[in-house]
């Protein structure tokens, strides 16, 4: 056993560590920037009041479960995509494409309308405190537009990562980001409240663009606007990217041709990942249900703790991804050694991110915590919380990993139906036990949390040494 263990940590195959990670940086750099967004977006909304954080980050939970319905068509085309590419099909790397944009059109557009239509009774589902559901259900009926472009631009994402044009993730992701927090910024806080903002920072010069002509504080709404203009733009820039030479003939991209026996095959690699997102998303809104109960400031808190667990979490979805991408390729050319061994080393890159992300949350909370907000009593529960998501850092790499690599190889029914079954049927229950009937407060559901990524990991990590992954047939 120990021998086992010293050959996988201690031989690495260097060109195929290599391969994982230089695939891999640009999703990371673009999912960095991802982070940023998110965390730019908590600290604009977090100096509006505690209501309105709470607000707003329920929204987005609410409005991410519709997006989820959509993911798992961007795995199920990476996943065709990579496979194609390794048998060398590359035509049928173009039909993919249109297969999952068409599947994307019939889905999210009505998904869309009827978030927009029913939003306040979506939100009534979820929230109970009067002072934030009609600020939580205005945010929503604004970013439900928001659906269909993010789901696109997911499906496009999946492709670029097929092809191994990652790099196309990261200009995309920095430029709609940019243009997100820049709006963000003069939309939430208005002509006159611009320079303060900035000027917090000792950015006052940032708001020299905003100065020219005087437009409302629109607060929680601005934030909802800017998040759907820049969905817009990330799934226009996706689209003008087919345009280059070596992208629109060599993939055939323009043909207009769907094949719905392909399209079957990726609906049915979808579809569990993107129930599984769903009754996952559903999970957390009840985990956050839960600790509204226990205490608004709770709720706070850990608002602001998932924020900054974001800086580990989805670098190491990158390198997930990157994953996936050489386990398909490598699965296509009939080389199962190599994809085993591209398991082995996107854990290994993935290890390093998380570890490190999480010995810091461990030993420097005191400082990372203030940048999120200025409530004293959230300070302090995110302070005394963030070392121990430092901890779960090491066991959710192996999760994040071996889930990527798993769907990358087209078993996505296994991975989802672990999830859904570990989510409700353990982290759930033990979050309520735990917080409210033991009353544990807010230390309960976060120990549930830990337990539920421990067990998840452990089952994950049994079904990759199985190895039926490596004869599924995408």
């Amino acid at each position: 056993m120990f021998h086992k263990l010293k050959k996988y940590i201690f031989e690495i195959d260097y060109p195929l560590f290599k391969e994982v990670m230089i695939l891999a940086l640009p999703v990371i750099i673009s999912n960095i920037s991802r982070v940023l967004m998110h965390i730019t977006d908590t600290a604009m909304v977090g100096h509006l009041g505690k209501n309105e954080l709470v607000a707003v980050a329920m929204s987005g939970m609410i409005i991410w479960i519709a997006i989820s319905v959509g993911i798992g068509f961007r795995i199920a085309t990476q996943s065709v995509v990579s496979r194609r590419v390794g048998q060398d099909k590359l035509n049928e790397c173009g039909v993919a494409l249109r297969n999952g944009q068409f599947i994307c059109l019939i889905l999210m557009i009505p998904i869309s309308f009827f978030c927009y239509f029913y939003s306040d009774f979506i939100v009534s589902l979820f929230l109970s405190d009067k002072l934030v559901i009609p600020i939580c259900s205005e945010y929503l009926s604004i970013v439900s537009f928001s659906v269909y472009f993010s789901v696109a631009a997911f499906v496009f994402q999946g492709f670029y990562t097929g092809i191994e044009k990652t790099s196309v993730l990261m200009y995309v992701t920095i430029i709609s980001n940019i243009f997100n927090i820049y709006l963000n910024a003069g939309l939430i806080y208005g002509y006159s409240n611009i320079y303060s903002f900035f000027d917090f920072y000792d950015l006052g010069w940032l708001s020299i663009l905003w100065s020219y002509y005087p437009f409302p504080e629109l607060g929680v709404q601005g934030a909802a606007i800017a998040t759907l203009l820049s969905s817009i733009l990330m799934m226009i820039i996706y689209f003008i990217y087919l345009f280059n030479k070596n992208i629109r003939f060599k993939y055939q991209i323009f043909r207009f041709h769907l094949n719905f026996k392909m399209m079957k095959k990726q609906f049915f690699i979808g579809y569990p990942q993107s129930l599984s997102e769903i009754f996952l998303n559903c999970a957390f809104i009840i985990f956050y249900k839960i600790m509204g109960i226990i205490g608004t400031a709770q709720l706070a808190a850990t608002q602001v703790v998932f924020a900054i667990a974001h800086a580990s979490f989805l670098p190491a979805v990158g390198v997930g991804q990157a994953c996936a991408t050489l386990v398909g390729k490598y699965l296509g050319k009939n080389r199962v050694d190599k994809a085993s061994k591209s398991i082995l080393e996107g854990v290994r890159g993935a290890f390093i991110i998380m570890g490190t992300m999480g010995v810091i949350f461990i030993l420097f909370p005191q400082y990372i915590v203030p940048l999120f907000t200025k409530d004293l009593e959230v300070i302090n529960l995110g302070i005394l919380i963030l070392p121990w998501v430092g901890v779960i850092q090491f066991i959710d790499v192996f999760a994040i990993t071996l889930w990527f690599a798993l769907s990358g190889a087209g078993d996505t029914k296994f991975t989802a139906y672990t999830a859904i079954i570990v989510s409700w049927g353990v982290f759930i229950p033990l979050s309520y036990l735990f917080g409210i009937k033991l009353q544990f407060g807010f230390w309960g559901p976060w120990i549930a949390f830990g337990l539920h990524l421990f067990i998840e990991a452990l089952i994950i990590i049994f079904r990759v040494n199985q190895g039926k992954w490596k004869h599924i047939k995408v």
